[in-house]
């Protein structure tokens, strides 16, 4: 009788767990869809609540603490404002503490992610232009002065393209948010750009050391094999710009010097830029069609704001590159506390991190998404200003994870051919804003609580 009972009392238990986990589960995936109404292009956090308010019995393994997302608005140093809104409560999903609850994580991303992309493909077509958007980064540009958190906030869910030229330099501090000084500054900006290229570029080899002649001919190798799959790239004028722009740079940030992988960060902002000057798709577009004035602007422009960018995150670029090195662990670990299987079977065949996200975080997934997706990509980038290098590894665990079961029936050989050669070559805004709502939930529930990342 005893033992009946006892049977009778784990069943009920173990009902009412399953009971419980299938709750996690639904607001699990409440969270997600919350989050994504959130990126249809309204604005980015302020305050969200991303759990359904189901009351739950009391579970002893599970509990619901608050977490905050805190973003950067100091890009550049260019702003005072610092963010109020950013910093409001995200209640999260109830947190699994054992293991076996960490796994429901995993398992319950599978559902959201039908679910999800299909309510993207009813919602997100025209959001970076719907009029809405439109008028609210109209009215924010137009501002004297231009309040960098909202321009943030709209510009985290997309840009217009022919407004994107405007937003990019204000998000990285290359233009003053002073509409009355922009010109002035813009201007004063490109001479002394032209003044670096004189001096550094436009010299004979007689007069560079050793190390910067093998530097430049090291560029000019790189430079045709960047973005080889966009014809544009292989223009000789083209490649030409690259150069001048990678080698004064690496010639005045003499802690790094040119790094192979920055020559890809250089390629949105040349695009973006040059997309004031050249209509029509890239794929009819001319060097040849500008003015030497012309071109010298935008490669100044294309300078000062890979120098903003990079001024955020130099160690990804010195000796060793440690920086980078840090947030391939911390993607790691991230990895193992989201989806423990994934993280589990790559350690099995023996696969390491830095096998393959060191190329990620050095060229920032230029390479492994469409060309075509990345100045979408980059403006969440920017839009995250301070903070980007922290959200890169929240970016590149949800990129990871697209693919979680098809990533653990792979051996170490086949892990090492997918994951240098993804398929995303068919992806469109759709699946992108995917991964970057997950991403933006992940960080909402796991960031400031560092014991996500404990053994």
């Amino acid at each position: 009788m005893k033992n009946d009972d006892n049977n009778n009392r784990q069943q009920q238990h173990n009902t009412n767990t399953n009971t419980n986990i299938g709750l996690l589960d639904s607001r699990f995936n409440q969270t997600l869809l919350n989050v994504q109404g959130l990126l249809k292009g309204r604005s980015i956090p302020g305050k969200i609540l991303s759990s359904q308010r189901v009351d739950l019995p009391d579970i002893s393994n599970l509990y619901s603490p608050t977490y905050n997302r805190s973003l950067s608005y100091n890009a550049a140093g260019t702003s005072d404002h610092t963010s109020e809104t950013g910093e409001d409560e995200v209640h999260s999903t109830s947190k699994p503490v054992g293991s076996s609850n960490e796994n429901r994580l995993k398992i319950s991303t599978s559902p959201v992610e039908n679910s999800s992309e299909l309510e993207l493909k009813s919602s997100m077509g025209g959001r970076a232009t719907d009029s809405a958007r439109v008028m609210k980064f109209t009215k924010v540009l137009s501002e004297t002065m231009v309040i960098l958190e909202k321009l943030r906030e709209l510009a985290w869910s997309g840009v217009p393209d022919y407004m994107r030229p405007t937003v990019w330099r204000l998000l990285l501090g290359y233009a003053p948010p002073n509409s009355d000084r922009r010109e002035g500054v813009l201007k004063r900006k490109r001479l002394e750009y032209l003044e670096c290229v004189s001096q550094c570029y436009d010299i004979p080899d007689t007069e560079r050391s050793d190390d910067e002649i093998n530097m430049l001919r090291q560029i000019a190798v790189d430079c045709p094999r960047t973005v080889p799959e966009v014809p544009f790239f292989q223009q000789q004028l083209v490649q030409k710009s690259l150069e001048r722009i990678l080698y004064t740079w690496a010639i005045r940030h003499p802690a790094s010097g040119y790094v192979q992988g920055i020559n890809d960060l250089v390629t949105p902002f040349l695009v973006v830029f040059l997309s004031e000057h050249l209509e029509g798709s890239i794929d009819n577009w001319s060097m040849s069609d500008l003015s030497s004035d012309k071109i010298s602007s935008i490669e100044a422009d294309c300078y000062w704001c890979l120098s903003k960018l990079l001024d955020g995150m130099q160690d990804h670029y010195t000796f060793a590159q440690p920086g980078i090195q840090r947030l391939v662990f911390k993607l790691k670990e991230l990895v193992m506390r989201i989806d423990e299987p994934v993280s589990s079977h790559m350690e099995q065949q023996g696969l390491e991190f830095l096998q393959f996200a060191f190329r990620w975080f050095n060229c920032l997934l230029i390479r492994e998404v469409p060309f075509n997706l990345v100045t979408r990509l980059w403006d969440t980038y920017l839009a995250e200003g301070d903070a980007l290098p922290d959200f890169l590894v929240y970016i590149f665990v949800s990129f990871l994870l697209t693919w979680s079961d098809k990533i653990q029936k792979l051996d170490f050989q086949e892990l090492v051919m997918f994951l240098q050669h993804l398929p995303t070559e068919n992806w469109s805004d759709q699946e992108l804003e995917i991964v970057l709502s997950r991403a933006f939930m992940w960080h909402s529930m796991f960031n400031n609580s560092p014991s996500h990342l404990s053994t």
